[in-house]
């Protein structure tokens, strides 16, 4: 079963190496596939000599991209600049909207078949970058693209572990909406175990939630944003995606994709994954007046980030 091809795109960065890292590790990865426009043969090299079943090749340079992609299951793309502080993630669209169009539009001739899976930010914008993208070729499938918003539910998880003194690994928080500021939506009311904040409480762990991103960009003061969370989060994704593929049941992740769940386009609620990737929108389910009013005051932010990133996409050439 375990045969699956994954591709990194710009897996010489802040996120791309420490994910390839992780990548490599797994039982489940049979070759790993490298692509970067710097470092990507010396990134290869280094990862190759890991003593596991993966194979890795580097790819280096647009005209390289093709092959790269080639009979790829998974593609993941962290490739972009990160935040600085003071940034938003929105700050980060001329440049990294671009870069994933082009990216994606690769993805769209060379494996229109493959799951995508961006992390490049603004995701609430390059989520509708990709599905216009896809459409534009012919090949668009809005089961097997999503936005990977995974690092939010680690947080979530983190951090009520953290307040509650349980072991982070037993925790879940399902977390909705989008991934940046207000849009992102934890619902603690549906964690497992249950737990119960006072109000004042429940609203300083949800703004910490939303701005923890900010709270690694003003630590790292200028040199990056979230690299190694984000990696391991985007990790967590593609496992469960690719357990998912193999036919492993009941496999359950957040992620911003195409939604008829609310009156936005696009929205982040958990999903059952299958081999075709989702199999099933479980949707928001039963929620608190606190958690139904984040809900509301996000949509005009996401609608806004959805239409300009499809604004965009339409104008690439």
């Amino acid at each position: 079963q375990n045969h699956a091809k994954v591709a990194v795109l710009g897996a010489s960065g802040g996120i791309g190496q420490p994910l390839s890292l992780l990548l490599k590790n797994s039982p489940l990865v049979n070759k790993l596939s490298l692509y970067d426009i710097a470092h990507t043969p010396g990134v290869a090299a280094d990862l190759s000599h890991i003593e596991t079943r993966a194979s890795v090749k580097g790819y280096l340079g647009p005209e390289q991209l093709p092959e790269c992609l080639k009979g790829c299951d998974v593609v993941v793309i962290p490739a972009g600049v990160p935040r600085k502080p003071g940034m938003t993630r929105d700050d980060l669209f001329n440049t990294n909207a671009s870069i994933v169009a082009t990216l994606t539009s690769a993805c769209a001739k060379h494996c229109p078949e493959a799951m995508i899976c961006i992390i490049s930010n603004p995701v609430n914008s390059t989520i509708p970058i990709t599905s216009e993208v896809f459409k534009k070729h012919g090949v668009y499938n809005p089961k097997r693209i999503f936005g990977v918003t995974t690092l939010d539910i680690v947080r979530a998880n983190t951090f009520v572990a953290e307040l509650k003194g349980l072991d982070p690994a037993q925790v879940s928080v399902p977390v909705i909406g989008g991934h940046a500021g207000k849009t992102i939506i934890p619902l603690i009311s549906q964690c497992t175990p249950k737990v119960d904040f006072p109000q004042d409480q429940l609203q300083k762990l949800t703004g910490r939630i939303q701005e923890a991103g900010t709270e690694v960009v003003q630590a790292k003061a200028g040199a990056g944003s979230a690299t190694l969370s984000m990696a391991y989060a985007g990790a967590r994704f593609v496992f469960s995606l690719v357990n998912a593929m193999n036919g492993k049941q009941g496999v359950v992740e957040c992620a911003f994709v195409q939604s008829q769940e609310t009156e936005s386009p696009y929205f982040s609620t958990p999903l059952l994954l299958g081999k075709n990737g989702i199999e099933k929108n479980l949707g928001i389910g039963k929620i608190t007046p606190f958690e139904e009013k984040m809900v509301a005051e996000a949509m005009s932010e996401l609608k806004a980030s959805i239409k300009k990133g499809e604004e965009f996409a339409k104008n690439f050439k």
